[in-house]
């Protein structure tokens, strides 16, 4: 078996705990807290401990030196481009602008790996507030409800494509 990488994006520090551009480590805690998680597989978890524009170094990092595939590699993240409730898992594509999954990309060189998209939209049509300050806010109690339940969904789906 494989080595494969499962990366969860998000900025370090109680500061950004539960804002929305937390997601990928909201996905790797929930991930690691499951019961029937087997630490026998193959599967690194990463959690960069950068801020989301440098994330992309210890994705790089980890992977070459585990020498793992970049068709191995997932990466776990916050899109704006998808609904509150709604995830996607996709090869080489992802939201218009990500400043996480951009710097992955770059430091791999590559687009061509998994990404697990998380939606994370839930302005119905109010564009006053910024993306960037929008991804920076914290959830809703109602909000962090729904994020929950489609992390669970997104989980059960990642754990079939890897095996687990």
């Amino acid at each position: 078996m494989t080595m494969k990488l499962v990366a969860g994006l998000g900025n370090p520090g109680e500061k950004y705990k539960n804002t929305r551009h937390n997601v990928g480590f909201m996905f790797l805690d929930k991930l690691v807290g499951d019961q029937d998680w087997e630490e026998s597989k193959k599967i690194l978890l990463v959690k960069p401990m950068k801020f989301m524009n440098k994330s992309g170094e210890e994705v790089a990092k980890r992977k070459n030196f585990y020498k793992i595939d970049l068709d191995d590699v997932y990466v776990v993240h916050d899109d704006l481009d998808l609904k509150l409730g709604e995830f996607k898992i996709q090869k080489g594509v992802g939201p218009k602008v990500h400043n996480g999954v951009s710097s992955v990309e770059n430091h791999l060189g590559s687009k061509e790996f998994w990404r697990v998209r998380v939606g994370i939209d839930n302005r119905d049509g109010d564009r006053k507030i910024s993306g960037e300050d929008y991804v920076l806010g914290r959830f809703r109690k109602q909000e962090m409800e729904i994020l929950v339940e489609v992390l669970g969904k997104a989980i059960k789906e990642v754990k079939e494509v890897l095996c687990i």
